[in-house]
């Protein structure tokens, strides 16, 4: 864990200030979940923060309360840069680098003069003013929660922060199954339940909203699904046409990895989505055990994340990128027919 300057910035917050909060490119529930539970906090503490994201995100987050109020960077630039300009000091939640709220908005920061706040679980985070650094948690939401512990601000948590918090988590664990789900985890969603969090409610409106565009490229999804049992691996491929013809919308895919994954002997498994606007294809990675996705990612597919999920890009074409996949694999047999003993 690395907590940098963290007394200096309890003392510095013990005085009304301009906050602005933000997530990473592609916000998900974690990113969503924490940016809003903390601007929820901040104003309770009698800050003015406001929380400000790259793109949109999924549609099945948008329930969240005041998620409405999120501030789009590439659709209402003035505004956030107005923001910014007026704020005294920001928060980075849910990313470990600049890099990854894309282009614009990293220059916009790279211009800040006041200082920033890294409250991040990802593995090798840049370096920050003030940082909350923990690869072993399982979230940033869980992140924020403990926090506000640290704060010995608990009573603070009402129905609103703890809904996001929740939400946060249950994303980010996959349901509380993956590895990074410790019983602190699991006191710490007790606790949000006792605070208002309504879970079945929650878990209703993150993952029973489908809309039919969803569940037909899933169908594609499956359909494409390539098993390669002698590396215990298995992949997915989305080009665009497809994605066109099921009306793909942001947030259709999200998960969809996971039915790789889920195939019987299987410790190593990505999904290959062809992005036509951006002229990359868009990589997920998971694995199970000891195997990292993070180092994966990172020595071929200029990512990162964490050692059983990560993400990462290709600017070759979709089947180029999945024939130079296919070319690492047999570098790692040994280590995947391993991973999960």
């Amino acid at each position: 864990m690395i907590l940098k300057g963290f007394e200096n910035l309890q003392a510095y917050l013990n005085s009304p200030r301009k906050i602005v909060i933000i997530g990473h490119k592609n916000p998900d529930g974690d990113a969503v979940g924490s940016t809003i539970a903390l601007q929820h906090y901040l104003k309770k503490k009698g800050h003015k923060p406001k929380v400000v994201v790259p793109n949109d995100f999924p549609h099945f987050l948008k329930w969240l309360p005041e998620s409405n109020k999120v501030l789009r960077f590439d659709k209402q630039n003035i505004q956030s840069k107005n923001a910014l300009a007026k704020s005294d000091i920001v928060f980075l939640l849910d990313f470990n680098a600049l890099h990854r709220v894309g282009w614009d908005m990293e220059n916009t920061l790279k211009e800040y003069p006041n200082d920033f706040v890294l409250i991040d679980h990802h593995q090798q985070p840049d370096d920050f003013t003030y940082m909350y650094s923990d690869v072993n948690i399982s979230s940033t939401c869980q992140m924020v929660y403990q926090f506000i512990e640290m704060n010995g601000d608990l009573d603070l948590i009402d129905e609103t922060i703890a809904t996001c918090i929740y939400t946060g988590i249950m994303t980010d664990t996959g349901s509380f199954r993956f590895r990074s789900t410790t019983s602190t985890t699991h006191r710490i969603i007790a606790d949000l339940i006792d605070r208002g969090a309504v879970n079945d409610r929650i878990h209703n409106n993150v993952y029973d909203q489908n809309s039919e565009g969803r569940l037909c490229l899933l169908g594609k999804a499956l359909t494409n699904l390539e098993v390669l049992p002698e590396f215990n691996t298995a992949f997915i491929t989305l080009s665009q046409a497809e994605k066109d013809c099921c009306k793909f919308e942001k947030g259709d895919t999200e998960g969809v990895v996971n039915y790789a994954l889920s195939v019987k002997g299987v410790v190593f498994a990505a999904i290959f989505i062809e992005d036509v606007e951006q002229k990359i294809v868009k990589i997920s990675f998971r694995s199970k055990g000891s195997f990292s996705v993070n180092l994966f990612a990172r020595n071929y597919f200029d990512g990162g994340g964490h050692t059983n999920a990560a993400g990462g890009r290709s600017d070759e074409d979709l089947l180029a990128t999945v024939a130079r996949f296919k070319e690492l694999l047999p570098k790692y047999k040994e280590e995947l027919l391993v991973s999960y003993e």
